[in-house]
């Protein structure tokens, strides 16, 4: 699969890392944009504040699934007139759009290849957006766990801060599993 990866920070860049090594062909762009060509899959890994300005810098977005990884701290908003960037990220490309793999620690990417078992990956979005969020959290080494449609990536966005903060409780970071009690 051909995925275009707008930001090369810790999630960004430890994402493409991963889905190469699952064999996926991985473009990286950077502050400076540049072209979605012929991507089959976006990922948006940049600072919540800043999704307005990594959108306005690339080009072909029209259309295309995007994957929204970011997240919104200390009292930041997403853009005006929307409850969250991932709903933003849909005004701008009109693709199918979720927000994934934005509760997960990218300092513990290294380490979920090893995990006894699969690490949750929860996500919000569009049904169109399903098959490939679960392909591409499986190939990360997680097992996607839906929360809802795109309305509930406020709630996620939200519940970051809540994961964040527990791990700055004392736990360090940490993976997480949602399991139905026949996977206990």
């Amino acid at each position: 699969m051909n995925i275009t990866v707008i930001g090369r920070g810790n999630i960004g860049g430890g994402l493409a890392d991963l889905w190469e090594h699952a064999g996926h062909h991985v473009t990286r762009l950077g502050r400076d944009g540049g072209d979605i060509g012929a991507a089959e899959a976006v990922l948006l890994a940049v600072p919540g504040t800043a999704v307005e300005a990594a959108l306005s810098s690339v080009t072909g977005l029209e259309g295309e699934a995007v994957l929204d990884a970011t997240n919104l701290y200390g009292g930041s908003q997403p853009p005006a007139g929307f409850a969250s960037n991932a709903e933003y990220v849909k005004s701008v490309t009109g693709g199918p759009t979720a927000k994934a793999f934005s509760t997960n620690f990218a300092a513990l990417f290294g380490q979920i290849a090893g995990a006894r078992v699969r690490p949750s990956n929860l996500w919000a979005g569009d049904d169109q957006a399903e098959g490939l969020v679960t392909r591409l959290s499986l190939d990360a080494g997680y097992e996607a766990v839906r929360l809802g449609d795109l309305s509930m990536a406020a709630t996620q966005e939200n519940l970051a801060g809540v994961l964040f903060s527990i791990a700055q409780s004392g736990l360090g970071q940490f993976a997480y599993r949602m399991a139905t009690p026949e996977d206990l």
